[in-house]
């Protein structure tokens, strides 16, 4: 017997990031609940959707994985469009990955051509917190970081994470989904609910430290 449909929003969520900086380890784990160290290079675009209820509200946040190799970025834009919420994030132990955060940021607004971009919800996460004896970027910084873009009174959410320790990812992407919520007017959609339907996504982890 087939179940009843339901009505959920539907929620996009837009993840970038340099190469290696664990987005796929960070999406998987909190999708899939497990972790992988191998290195496996996202190939343009991928997604998976968790089905939450927020507010008694009936949720499908979909969280889309992109490439960090530059020759794969020029796919981002198409799949930007729609976007509900934009995350970025960084490798603590590495300087270059969280230099880009700026740029990612410009772009993402570029491309996407956002009305307003002041109100549209960021989220930074710095990622591979358990490498304390490699990390160089403080959370000073990035706090400092996020504070430049909007202003003190406004700053952009910041959240420190380990895809390996599953230390604050489900803690991140609650934040996430409720200010995906917040944005814009997600669409509904029906469809027969399904328990744990979750796409599968490739892994992601290199870097000075597998976490």
């Amino acid at each position: 017997m087939s179940s009843m449909p339901l009505q959920r929003k539907l929620l996009k969520v837009i993840v970038l990031g340099n190469s290696g900086v664990g987005k796929t380890s960070l999406i998987n784990r909190y999708g899939h609940k497990k972790f992988n160290q191998q290195f496996k290079p996202t190939i343009g675009a991928d997604f998976v959707t968790k089905e939450l209820k927020i507010e008694g509200k009936l949720v499908s946040l979909q969280i889309w994985d992109t490439a960090g190799q530059e020759r794969f970025q020029s796919l981002g834009p198409a799949f930007f469009r729609g976007a509900d919420c934009c995350v970025l994030v960084f490798d603590v132990t590495v300087q270059k990955s969280f230099n880009s955060l700026q740029a990612l940021h410009d772009e993402f607004i570029k491309q996407t051509d956002i009305p307003d971009p002041a109100k549209f919800p960021f989220v930074i996460l710095g990622n591979k917190i358990d490498c304390k004896a490699t990390r160089v970027v403080s959370d000073t910084s990035a706090k400092q970081w996020c504070a430049s873009i909007k202003g003190p009174s406004d700053e952009i959410p910041y959240y420190e994470t380990s895809a390996k320790e599953n230390q604050n990812v489900d803690e991140a992407f609650l934040f996430i989904a409720n200010a995906a919520l917040s944005h814009g007017r997600p669409q509904d959609i029906y469809y027969e609910s399904m328990v744990g339907s979750l796409s599968e996504i490739e892994e992601q982890q290199s870097g000075g430290c597998s976490c």
